[in-house]
């Protein structure tokens, strides 16, 4: 019997790569997003698409009903939905503040409760949270994104506790650099926010940082987040945390290690700030 995947944001980037991914490895896959036109390709390739917006209760049960319907079960959700929103905290006004946490967290959390019943009914599942290796270290102009991603690691860890006693597994994926949309969208709303502002001086270092990391050739693909997505899928004994490429790894170590005190010393000498 072929296993039930429901992915969350699949229709750019890591959700769509790692959709084909669980496709190949024989997963029934569900593509939802909110832009159902640019998951086609996913259709043609077998996917069942539906429209999904992770903030909207009603298009969650809708869609979580149908997977049970056609199925009677769901072995694997991969929360991937998100968007960065950056600026000074000072800038950033606080319907945006809340819209990052609407979709990052609480947009997570409701599509997580709405799957739970039915995992828990069949006694198996995993969750698979895409968080950030943003949510283990911290660059400036990005609070409310940090934000987020650390509520997204503490959701996880409490949740995977609560979880196991009824044979379902949460883990966490932690995406270093990848280019995919994300980063349009997250320099977009930095330079909007922030780039005339007293803050413009650091938010064009950090703007100029991010865009050295994320550009085509230098940095990794989505297709490196979906081959984790796949190990965490697929694994007899799966990790509770995966992080990649090498780049985050090798960060989340660096601020894992260091006295914060020297990390964000480090970071403003990195920027000039």
């Amino acid at each position: 019997m072929k296993k039930v995947a429901l992915i969350t944001g699949a229709s750019l980037g890591i959700g769509k790569e790692s959709a084909i991914a669980l496709i190949n490895a024989g997963f029934t896959v569900y593509a939802t997003a909110r832009r159902i036109e640019l998951m086609e390709d996913l259709k043609t390739m077998g996917a069942v698409v539906m429209p999904m917006d992770v903030t909207d209760e009603v298009q969650i049960r809708t869609v979580v009903n149908q997977i049970i319907a056609d199925n009677n079960r769901i072995d694997l959700l991969l929360n991937n939905a998100g968007y960065g929103s950056y600026g000074a905290v000072e800038d950033v006004e606080m319907k945006e503040a809340r819209r990052q946490f609407d979709v990052n967290v609480f947009g997570l959390a409701s599509v997580t409760k709405a799957v739970i019943p039915f995992m828990r009914k069949q006694g198996s599942g995993r969750i698979i949270n895409v968080s950030s290796v943003a949510g283990k270290i911290v660059f400036p102009m990005g609070a409310w994104y940090h934000a987020t991603k650390f509520a997204v690691e503490g959701f996880s860890d409490a949740l995977r506790m609560e979880l196991r006693p009824f044979g379902i597994q949460v883990i966490v994926i932690e995406p270093g650099p990848i280019f995919t949309g994300w980063q349009d969208i997250a320099f977009d709303s930095l330079d909007r926010t922030s780039g005339t502002t007293a803050y413009k001086f650091m938010a064009e270092k950090v703007s100029k940082m991010m865009r050295a990391n994320y550009t085509p050739g230098k940095t990794a693909g989505p297709e490196v987040i979906a081959r984790l997505v796949i190990k965490a899928a697929t694994s007899n004994c799966p990790k509770t945390n995966y992080s990649g490429p090498f780049s985050a790894r090798f960060l989340k170590r660096l601020g894992l290690i260091l006295p914060t005190k020297w990390y964000n010393a480090m970071i403003r000498k990195a920027l000039g700030i």
